[in-house]
């Protein structure tokens, strides 16, 4: 009977311990996950103001890359770079996905450089705590809520690929009626992303995984929550951004 109880004893003390192991592998993963993002952001932001500063102080360079063909080049890269991200990482070493990752955020603050023409520098950096404290807020629910939101997810996709589909008809429709709701729907979908994603990315941690496939997953991760991030804030930013005059 004393031979049961320690065993017992044993095995209770095993378990908390394996589980405490498992907290500590997932709360690891997920703060590199933040802290990939994070540092991608800051590369967008870097590039996106050295590129529209240079292009303040050199016309030609403007013209270059505000104006001229290339201007496509510097606006469809990203899409073209995240694309091969999503489907190649499996097969890149953690080094070279990671790298590669540098280089969509840079690509991105490129591309992105063209809003300091449009918005004003106060309401671009307002919009940004702005987008800060809510995908903050949002991400924290999704970590820690118990309820699957597998289902709104499935609901978030089609919205998503609405979003595109009205975005590129208002190209032509030009309608400000429809990009302001664009931008509308546009907050609802990525606020709701940033919460599915979240918990998506903690159910991915498998703590028996090895250092090449943790660090595969932490880089998906940390490239989605960009995504949303990023996406919320243009979409807050044509709700409530000053233009310049």
């Amino acid at each position: 009977m004393a031979d049961l109880r320690n065993y017992q004893n044993r095995s209770t003390y095993s378990g908390a311990q394996s589980g405490a192991l498992i907290d500590e592998g997932l709360r690891a993963y997920m703060l590199k996950v933040y802290n990939l993002m994070a540092l991608g952001l800051a590369i967008t932001g870097a590039a996106a103001y050295g590129t529209f500063a240079l292009a303040v102080s050199n016309p030609a360079f403007a013209q270059l890359i505000f104006v001229s063909p290339l201007k496509w080049v510097v606006m469809l890269a990203p899409v073209g770079l995240v694309f091969f991200l999503s489907y190649r990482i499996h097969k890149m070493s953690v080094a070279a996905a990671q790298t590669t990752f540098w280089i969509y955020a840079a690509l991105m603050g490129l591309s992105l450089s063209s809003i300091f023409l449009v918005y004003t520098g106060q309401s671009i950096v307002q919009t940004f705590f702005i987008t800060a404290a809510a995908f903050g807020g949002l991400s924290l629910y999704g970590y820690t809520t118990k309820r699957s939101l597998s289902g709104m997810g499935s609901f978030l996709i089609m919205g998503l690929f609405g979003l595109i589909i009205a975005s590129i008809v208002n190209i032509f429709l030009q309608s400000s009626a429809v990009q302001f709701a664009i931008s509308v729907i546009g907050v609802l979908v990525f606020a709701g992303l940033t919460a599915y994603d979240t918990q998506r990315i903690k159910e991915m941690y498998f703590d028996q995984d090895d250092v090449s496939v943790m660090g595969r997953k932490a880089i998906m991760g940390a490239l989605q929550l960009y995504l949303d991030f990023i996406n919320l804030f243009l979409f807050l930013l044509q709700l409530f951004g000053n233009r310049n005059n």
